[in-house]
């Protein structure tokens, strides 16, 4: 059942996730995308050009984190705008992976238009690694 305006208010929070990412996620995700850049698989490289590690692809970690808004909603279809500022790289290391927290908080709610918009907060080591995260959603 599709959310509603009567439904939704400005501060009330969504339902949190752990996004665990790995090498193997990271693989997957570059044959999907098709961005095979080699900062995202390859540790040598990636240490070669400055980076401490291989990195999470930036519209992987964009993508994990708007899934709490488009699950919250209840259809993907129903995310109208989306944006963000990547603030730091997600660090992957070989052995552990890297956990991103997303956390969602509804910013403010248009009733005439029936539209919410939320604001994310995505962070991997207790820092954060999106900024200016807002998605906009469609109501009923």
């Amino acid at each position: 059942m599709a959310l509603s305006v009567a439904d939704v208010q400005a501060g009330q929070a969504l339902p949190g996730r752990t996004v665990h990412i790995t090498r193997a996620t990271l693989v997957q995700y570059a044959g999907a995308s098709l961005d095979r850049n080699p900062i995202h698989w390859d540790e040598r490289f990636a240490t070669s050009v400055g980076l401490p590690d291989v990195i999470a692809h930036g519209m992987f970690t964009m993508a994990a984190a708007v899934n709490v808004v488009s699950d919250w909603v209840g259809d993907a279809g129903r995310v109208v705008d989306y944006g963000v500022r990547f603030t730091r790289p997600v660090v992957v290391p070989h052995d552990t992976g890297a956990d991103v927290e997303v956390t969602g908080v509804v910013k403010s709610v248009d009733e005439e238009a029936k539209r919410a918009t939320v604001e994310l907060t995505a962070t991997c080591n207790g820092e954060k690694v999106l900024g200016r995260a807002l998605a906009v959603v469609a109501l009923d």
